[in-house]
């Protein structure tokens, strides 16, 4: 019989139901993140994976807030950096979902992996949004539909990926952060594909809502963004991941260029949520290679709106 998770309180670091092995990696796991920070966590995946193979398996239960719990198995190099209570995940969209907790928006949370999003904006802090969470990997999604459960199951799931139309793709690669249908593959795992605006079209989202789209679909946001044309005129915006190795600035260009939407970048030397109309500005803002970059998108005056003021809110606080 499954051992039940350890559990951990991000708002009072406590650690319960873990034994003194188990404590000692909790330690070992939070120091290293908190020290790897000061250069992007490079290195801090795999040094927290090899820690994982001495620890029994079993799950790890962290309360993100009063009303969200995020379970993933425990010594997990890629979210046991959640650890550290220092850490912010991807600081950027948590300033945007935490400041839209008064807007009534669907996330549609495409490549969820455990569904750290959906769980969160799902919640009562962040506006108790519906959510409907996408993850490919059968591998994963079993996780993901888990965190479903122990949130009460607040928020749906969909085991399939997001691209420019219906259809069948292989699934592929070594990371479950990092499973992908991007390119010509025939190997893997068989997975079903849906447009966004299938979602329409299924009557899942309606075409006249507000929305966060958020796009880690790991190198096919472009084809998502493709099948996606009606989610965009609405009120969305789109929340997509670009890679830090990639200067090119693939998706941004493709924003910039291919389609209706402003391109929105968070800027850390200003603190705030920038229009950018020259992809070089990119080049200051994407330091780290090892990491992902969240770029926005949007059509939307109401939006445009929230996130000018949300930058008047930063720069009250700076003076």
């Amino acid at each position: 019989m499954a051992q039940p998770p350890i559990q951990f309180d991000r708002a009072s670091g406590a650690l319960e139901g873990a034994n003194a092995w188990e404590r000692t990696a909790a330690l070992a796991l939070s120091t290293g993140a908190k020290i790897s920070s000061h250069f992007s966590h490079k290195g801090y995946i795999a040094c927290a994976n090899l820690l994982r193979k001495a620890l029994p398996k079993r799950d790890i239960a962290v309360k993100l807030n009063e009303d969200a719990v995020f379970e993933f198995p425990y010594g997990d190099g890629y979210w046991s950096k959640l650890l550290d209570l220092g850490y912010t995940y991807e600081d950027e969209l948590e300033l945007l979902f935490a400041d839209s907790a008064d807007v009534d928006y669907t996330l549609l949370d495409c490549g969820a992996n455990y569904g750290y999003w959906s769980v969160l904006a799902s919640s009562k802090p962040f506006g108790a949004h519906k959510a409907i969470a996408i993850e490919p990997s059968g591998q994963n999604y079993p996780k993901l539909a888990n965190n479903a459960r122990v949130n009460g199951n607040r928020f749906e799931t969909m085991k399939c990926a997001i691209g420019a139309s219906r259809g069948t793709a292989r699934l592929s690669g070594t990371k479950h952060e990092a499973f992908s249908i991007a390119g010509d593959q025939t190997s893997g795992e068989e997975v079903p594909v849906v447009a966004l605006d299938n979602l329409i079209e299924d009557g899942k989202v309606a075409a006249s809502g507000k929305y966060l789209v958020k796009l880690d679909v790991e190198g096919v946001e472009i084809e998502a963004m493709k099948g996606g044309r009606r989610l965009m005129e609405a009120d969305s915006v789109l929340l997509c991941e670009e890679h830090g190795n990639d200067r090119a600035h693939t998706v941004s260009r493709y924003i910039l260029e291919q389609t209706p939407l402003k391109l929105i970048v968070y800027d850390p030397s200003t603190n705030r949520l920038e229009t950018v109309n020259e992809l070089s500005t990119l080049d200051r803002i994407k330091v780290s290679s090892n990491i992902g970059y969240n770029v926005f998108g949007t059509a939307s005056a109401f939006w445009q709106e929230r996130i000018d003021a949300l930058n008047a809110k930063a720069a009250r606080r700076v003076q």
